[in-house]
């Protein structure tokens, strides 16, 4: 009687987590998009390349870094979400504001612009 009961306990666990399966998301913003500065050097200060990287996940999340040549000085986690035709990008805990900005495909590759049309990012 234990067998048949282990087996049909099996049985019920192997249904119940087939069941909740998470549908995957194949939106064509997951990767990584990035935007470079470089400031010209002056009489006081040498050039300066300012990085701004956002890293878009499947889970509707991600992570944005600004480096300044080459070191982290800012990043956070941010929420994404895309309703027609726009990206709606959050970032909770920050004073940042939210940015909504739309994919712009050219021969050059995919961009991310803002509602005027200023490139935001590029992916890489």
């Amino acid at each position: 009687m234990k067998k048949v009961f282990s087996l049909l306990a099996i049985i019920a666990i192997i249904l119940a987590s087939n069941c909740s399966r998470i549908p995957e998301n194949d939106n064509p913003v997951i990767g990584i998009w990035s935007d470079i500065e470089v400031a010209p050097a002056s009489t006081t200060a040498k050039s300066q390349t300012v990085r701004k990287e956002w890293i878009f996940n499947d889970a509707y999340l991600g992570r944005y870094h600004r480096k300044i040549n080459g070191s982290i000085t800012f990043k956070t986690d941010f929420k994404w979400s895309y309703e027609n035709d726009k990206y709606i990008i959050s970032y909770p805990g920050t004073d940042m504001e939210d940015q909504v900005l739309s994919m712009k495909s050219s021969e050059e590759g995919n961009t991310l612009a803002d509602a005027i049309g200023n490139v935001i990012a590029v992916r890489e």
